[in-house]
């Protein structure tokens, strides 16, 4: 058994659970909502409407990931699975990894579905968002659930069953999307001037909503309304290689995220 076999179980399993298709429900009502929002105007590049609309995104989508996630994970403790799991010649690497790639497709088929459904839609009655916005909103989609996914496998680790992963990850949704406005305020309003820059990039770069949300805001052409506080931002990402070096931030992300969750499951099953 190895990585591909988890992978493939582990989609096998994510569509007959019935969150899933909660889920798919879910985000399907939510993204044609967003043809409400977009219901006076075609909507192109950045704007307060489209901003509204990332909002929507930002609050449901990480907390979806978190939970199918973390749920999975716990899941294989609580019903004894990875006592057999571990009977194979399998790798706790691989079996980390699988989980991943197998999640990863599940969740991106729910996205992909709900957006494929709100583009027909769309289409149809000539109030659907223009090609190059709607790409972003998929990249921001994208992004959300690759990052938000290495964090829920994280949990799923730490936490020994289903309550401790709903409260670890409910937890972290709001302190990484609910109060991290508040949050990133009050902190920086007690440190000296000159530090502020170099704490908040070093702040974004640990909150994986606010690193993707901000480089679509960018890519969108909203960087002005950021603040000058994000001027270095807006440099780096508008380059030609601003693309590879988010996406390079992001991998580094995940790696460690696994890496990480592969080092803590891996001294757990040497302790039986």
């Amino acid at each position: 058994m190895n990585l591909l076999h988890i992978a493939l179980r582990e989609i096998k399993i994510g569509f007959r659970n019935p969150w899933a298709y909660s889920f798919m429900a879910l985000f399907a009502l939510f993204s044609l909502s967003l043809l409400l929002i977009n219901a006076q105007r075609f909507v192109q590049g950045y704007s307060s409407t489209t901003s509204s609309m990332l909002n929507l995104i930002l609050y449901l989508l990480p907390l979806m990931t978190l939970l199918l996630g973390s749920f999975s994970l716990t899941a294989e403790k609580e019903e004894g699975s990875w006592q057999l799991l571990s009977t194979y010649p399998l790798s706790t690497f691989s079996f980390i990894v699988g989980k991943y790639v197998g999640l990863t497709a599940v969740l991106i088929t729910i996205v992909t579905f709900g957006y494929g459904l709100t583009g027909v839609v769309g289409s149809l009655t000539g109030r659907g968002l223009d090609s190059r916005t709607f790409g972003m909103f998929l990249a921001f989609s994208f992004g959300l659930i690759l990052l938000f996914l290495s964090i829920a496998l994280v949990i799923g680790t730490i936490a020994k069953n289903r309550w401790q992963a709903l409260t670890l990850g409910v937890a972290i949704w709001f302190f990484a999307i609910i109060g991290w406005p508040t949050l990133l305020i009050a902190l920086l309003g007690l440190l000296p001037y000159v530090w502020i820059k170099p704490v908040l990039v070093a702040l974004t770069f640990l909150n994986p909503a606010e690193l993707v949300r901000l480089f679509v805001v960018i890519k969108l052409g909203g960087g002005a309304a950021l603040g000058p506080e994000y001027y270095q931002w807006v440099g780096w990402i508008s380059k030609p290689s601003g693309s590879g070096l988010f996406l390079l931030v992001c991998a580094l992300w995940v790696t460690a995220a696994i890496g990480w969750a592969n080092l803590v499951w891996e001294r757990g099953r040497s302790r039986g």
